[in-house]
């Protein structure tokens, strides 16, 4: 293993088995477009054999996040369990081949690997069905000197604080950054996740983490604020700390005290998928910052790595495209 990274992702480790299906499809399920349902073991073995023409890769928030953060050239390590079976290896496969260093090995015991099935209409809109299994039996245990090595900053996903051991994981990480210069950027991943743990997640970013980063809806639910003003207002009080709020079609606002900046999105009709568009947007802004490009240039990184994801299927960008992006 290597120790030295520039970012290191701490999540929930999923596959994501994407297809284009039909409106049929969904009625079929009784799946609601754009929503996300937990499904259990046997219901995803069902679902995964009816579904045609699938498209598997390492998947989960963090984890695209990563993985387009490497894909841009930026070094970076993960953490995040999967077990030893067919989907685990494609998970590790996917993220080695992108240059990530995977820092936990498969599990031999446990629950299968963890699947979000992502049914992707013609309109571009997912709707996911997703089995958790392994990814909930992440551990402290798993989060040690060894595994966190020496990263500038540590990404957390807002959905480890849905797993038993999560209280615990965090207080690992947080020691870690005690006796380093490490920061820590925590993902609030969806607003319901947010109101779930609010208070936990309050008193994380009073205290301990450096970069936020949320949608404007998931900002919304953490300072309960009624407006975007006074969401806005909220967020600045928070001197020390950078907070990165997308909005979708109306761009962006970077917020750290009394700087605001706004940034438009970039405009596409060509919408195919828009899955991973906030992960990919991450990963832009993460790679501008790691260059130490300004705020703005930052923002601006993000907002054309979510164009040109959402023009395709899946949340990769295609690397010749990478290529060609100078940063």
């Amino acid at each position: 293993m290597e120790n030295n990274f520039n970012i290191l992702g701490i999540s929930n480790a999923i596959v994501d088995i994407l297809s284009q299906v039909t409106d049929d499809f969904l009625v079929e399920l009784n799946a609601e477009p754009g929503s996300m349902m937990l499904i259990n073991e046997s219901d995803a073995s069902s679902l995964y054999e009816k579904m045609q023409q699938k498209k598997e890769m390492s998947g989960g928030s963090i984890a695209n996040t990563i993985a387009c953060y490497a894909s841009f050239g930026g070094t970076a390590g993960y953490i995040g369990q999967v077990k030893k079976d067919a989907l685990g290896e494609t998970f590790v496969a996917d993220m080695l081949s992108l240059g990530v260093d995977v820092r936990l090995s498969p599990a031999e015991n446990g629950s299968p690997t963890a699947r979000s099935h992502v049914l992707i209409t013609e309109d571009g809109q997912r709707t996911m069905q997703t089995y958790l299994g392994a990814c909930t039996e992440l551990s402290a245990d798993n989060i040690n000197q060894q595994t966190i090595g020496h990263p500038n900053i540590i990404l957390l996903e807002g959905y480890l604080w849905d797993i038993k051991d999560s209280i615990a994981i965090a207080n690992q990480v947080i020691k870690y950054k005690s006796s380093s210069e490490v920061k820590i950027a925590l993902s609030l991943s969806d607003a319901f996740c947010v109101e779930r743990h609010h208070k936990i997640f309050k008193e994380l970013v009073n205290n301990h983490i450096d970069i936020v980063f949320g949608n404007q809806d998931e900002l919304m639910a953490l300072t309960k604020a009624t407006s975007l003003e006074e969401m806005k207002y909220k967020v600045a009080s928070h001197q020390d700390t950078l907070f990165i709020i997308t909005q979708g079609e109306e761009g962006s606002l970077i917020i750290k005290g009394n700087e605001i900046i706004e940034q438009d999105a970039i405009f596409t009709s060509n919408v195919v998928d828009t899955t991973g568009a906030g992960d990919t947007f991450t990963a832009g802004f993460l790679f501008g910052l790691s260059k130490n490009k300004s705020l703005q240039e930052c923002a601006q990184i993000g907002s054309w790595a979510a164009c040109k994801v959402i023009q395709q299927i899946g949340a990769r960008i295609d690397q010749e495209i990478l290529n060609r992006y100078e940063v």
